[in-house]
């Protein structure tokens, strides 16, 4: 049963075209980026605040202010070895393809025992996969694939303007409905009454910033990352779920109230530099560190970094008992992740709706951040690393 139909019980974009990587760089895109000392603040009216409460026992105040500043280097390791091959196996990794201000992909390195081996990408080059076929009665296959980032943080600069601009084909994707991300309906009905009486792009940011906030929250029960099936969220009001969840819900209702967004679907590589151990991986194995973020296109501000999803797991998860948004522990990274990101994450991708090349099972993914592979009796589990079996390792290269 789908989540669509789970949810329901219990309460477009065209398919990508695939090639072979040329590893062509996307231009990064359009943004102010704040530097090092100087303070990031929204400018914009916002709803007013309630007074924080008393810190919980639990929390305690902390500082978080993500700033560029220097570049760090990562070296994110997968490795992959199918227990229960049949048949016809095939592999298909993601590999890094968001090249920004804030990201940089190096380079990408593999070995295994496949027949093919290659690094593919879909023509508007939004992913990239190392795709592996493997053929039937050959050995246990195996596959392993290095890739090499470097990332910083990022932080807009609210006090400074820019005549953000950005490709034709780029806006129209980031406007558009997709599978799990309808922009009509509900979705646009909740929009419109969200951003009711906001003129300016940044008001209405804030006010879906802050209504995903106050209505969505983080359940820990929740498989991988979420489904990300705002449709289905909204028609059952089950608020729960995870960052594929509530990032995609803040996506789809911005696109519904013509304001460019997207989801950027990666992996967490290094502890937070500011102390919560919610915000960062938590040890050198990162095999269930994936997580979405999100970013908007302002058009004084060009792409700027949100991630609502991270407050919510903030509230719920930093601690042993659930926190106020407004709680001192909180208030802070509420605050910051309108406009800004720790660069201890790397993106892979901004797509949704994806085909994967040469797939027996013709249905598309709703987004793409887990090893995908298949053999003669279907699809394997991506959430279930070690049934698959793969492993995902990081190490920060020396400066």
């Amino acid at each position: 049963m789908n989540r669509r139909a789970f949810l329901k019980a219990t309460a477009g974009l065209p398919v990508a075209a695939w090639g072979l990587s040329r590893f062509s760089r996307a231009q990064p895109p359009g943004q102010t980026q704040a530097p090092a000392s100087s303070q990031a603040s929204t400018g914009a009216a916002s709803p007013p605040v309630a007074a924080a409460p008393p810190a919980s026992a639990a929390s305690q105040v902390k500082e978080f202010a993500p700033r560029p500043g220097p570049w760090r280097s990562f070296e994110i390791t997968t490795h992959v070895e199918v227990q229960r091959p049949a048949g016809m196996t095939r592999l298909w990794l993601p590999l890094p393809a968001v090249a920004a201000d804030y990201q940089d992909p190096l380079d990408n390195h593999w070995t295994g025992n496949a027949t093919l081996m290659e690094e593919r990408t879909d023509t508007d080059g939004t992913v990239r996969v190392l795709y592996a076929e493997f053929a039937e009665g050959g050995p246990a296959p195996a596959l392993e694939v290095i890739s090499r980032v470097q990332t910083r943080d990022r932080a807009v600069d609210w006090s400074k303007t820019i005549a953000a601009s950005e490709d034709k084909a780029v806006l129209k994707r980031c406007t558009a409905p997709t599978d799990l991300i309808p922009t009509d309906g509900i979705v646009r009905e909740t929009a419109r009454e969200i951003t009711r009486g906001k003129r300016t792009d940044v008001e209405k940011a804030r006010a879906v910033y802050d209504w995903v906030l106050a209505t969505m929250y983080r359940e820990p029960k929740v498989r991988g990352c979420g489904v990300g099936d705002i449709k289905a969220i909204l028609e059952t009001k089950n608020f729960g779920g995870k960052c594929a969840d509530i990032n995609a819900l803040f996506v789809g209702l911005l696109r519904s109230a013509g304001v460019p967004a997207r989801d950027v679907y990666g992996i967490r590589v290094a502890p937070s530099a500011f102390g919560y151990k919610t915000l960062g991986a938590g040890s050198a194995t990162i095999t269930k560190s994936q997580h979405c973020r999100a970013e908007v296109l302002l058009r004084e501000h060009g792409w700027v970094a949100m991630d609502p999803a991270d407050v919510a797991k903030v509230a719920r998860e930093e601690t042993g008992e659930r926190i106020h948004l407004d709680d001192p522990l909180v208030a802070p990274v509420r605050r910051q992740l309108f406009g800004a990101w720790e660069g201890n994450w790397i993106g892979f991708n901004t797509a949704h709706d994806v085909a994967l090349p040469n797939a027996t099972k013709k249905d598309r993914l709703g987004f793409l951040m887990y090893p995908q592979g298949e053999t003669a009796e279907g699809r394997l589990d991506c959430l279930d690393a070690d049934s698959f079996k793969y492993s995902i390792t990081t190490r920060e290269l020396p400066a």
